[in-house]
């Protein structure tokens, strides 16, 4: 078990793969702590590589408050391979000093299935130079969280800003991934970086270069998505692309306490009622027979009061013919009766009507047999659908007359 101990201010634990079993250093006022957890599980990931030997086994790292499946609110983990270093990082508040806090670290071993679990101890203590009054937050865009965490690199970092502002005391306030601002995962190309903040804090006031951001004219810049005019911007440009535009300065004197107040959560006792009183096991009988006949009774009335307002509206409230004759003029009835008069005269001639009957219906005499073959219709057939020619297959008696054979 490890027992770690930092400032209130910014620890971070790397999860790494080295050789080393662990390097603990205070750096520009930040206490680092490298777990190197490769070594740290040697005994449980046998065969271990000799010196100066790599292993190229992914992996993997699960982290979590012991007795809780996940970690403290302020700490953060980030693994971007099986292959790489995992980081853990995060800026505990006031009320997380004087805690100790046991995270199990859960190694599993991607090549092998062996898994390996070991507790590390964070010791939260609080310092007098924390919080300084001068905080500065820079959103560096060409770098990762992970990247930026790396001990050279915020060496790099922090001997720019003292070319800059010039303080005294300089320490390190957050560290935070742009994804946890609400930023978008970059395209995977031309080396793009998910950008990181980093708030800085001071005990001296703002610099004029870093009060350059105020300035009226870099602001419209700003609005218009143009890069600021900023005369410090070379002692970052070779290594941290800052952009000037998401800058924030917060100057704690001038910020305006806001006092939330939070009602008393009590000691999370119930209240003793006495002891519990179950029901007797002789329950009274309910009749249900009134609650069934209300249930049918009042759909089964509306349901007909509908009913007799819908037949009394269809049968009873129509006009008539009557009325309806009264009410149209009479020379619209004259032609409706023509029409109508006109209309019966054509049925009936059309069902008395007298055509010549088609050859095809007529008898027939067979001049060989001398035998005279009934016509094909009956007397009865409806000559008004009858065609007046007819096809061979639709003939329901097909006759065949004989060819005479020439003689000689």
């Amino acid at each position: 078990m490890d027992s770690l101990s930092g400032p209130q201010q910014g620890p971070v634990i790397i999860l790494s793969r080295s050789h080393s079993d662990r390097n603990v250093y205070a750096s520009a006022g930040v206490l680092f702590v490298h777990v190197l957890v490769r070594e740290h599980f040697k005994e449980e990931f046998p065969p271990y590589p000799k010196s100066g030997d790599t292993s190229d086994d992914p992996i993997t790292f699960n982290t979590n408050l012991k007795g809780y499946p996940d970690r403290p609110g302020w700490l953060r983990y980030i693994q971007r391979t099986p292959h790489s270093d995992g980081v853990l990082y995060g800026s505990p508040t006031a009320e997380h000093v004087g805690k100790a806090m046991v995270i199990e670290i859960t190694a599993y071993n991607r090549r092998t299935f062996e898994t390996a679990r070991h507790n590390l101890v964070i010791n939260i203590k609080a310092t007098e130079e924390f919080p300084l009054p001068y905080q500065a937050e820079f959103y560096i865009k060409n770098m990762n969280v992970e990247e930026m965490l790396a001990s050279e690199v915020l060496g790099d970092f922090f001997g720019a800003v003292k070319n800059v502002w010039q303080p005294e005391k300089l320490n390190t306030v957050n560290i935070t991934s742009a994804l946890d601002r609400g930023g978008r995962v970059p395209l995977p190309i031309n080396n793009l970086k998910e950008g990181v903040y980093v708030m800085i804090g001071a005990d001296v006031p703002f610099s004029s270069c870093l009060r350059e951001v105020e300035n009226p004219h870099n602001q419209l810049r700003c609005s218009q998505e143009m890069e600021p005019v900023i005369s410090c911007d070379k002692k970052f440009r070779a290594q941290f692309h800052v952009d000037w535009c998401k800058i924030t300065l917060v100057d704690i004197n001038k910020v305006v306490p806001v006092y939330i107040s939070r009602p008393d959560p009590g000691a999370g006792i119930l209240p003793d009622f006495g002891e519990y009183n179950p029901p007797p096991e002789s329950l009274t009988s309910r009749d249900y027979f009134y609650d069934f006949l209300v249930t049918l009774a009042v759909p089964s009335a509306v349901a007909l009061v509908l009913f007799l307002i819908l037949g009394y509206t269809m049968c009873c409230r129509r006009e008539g013919v009557g009325k309806r004759n009264m009410q149209t003029p009479a020379i619209q009835l004259v032609h409706h009766s023509s029409i109508q008069k006109s209309s019966k005269e054509l049925r009936s001639m059309s069902k008395n009507r007298e055509i010549s009957w088609p050859l095809s219906t007529l008898p027939v005499f067979n001049p060989v047999s001398g035998e005279v073959v009934p016509p094909i219709h009956p007397d009865n057939y409806e000559t008004t659908s009858m065609p007046l020619m007819q096809t061979q297959a639709n003939l329901q008696n097909q006759i065949t007359i004989p060819q005479q054979r020439p003689s000689g």
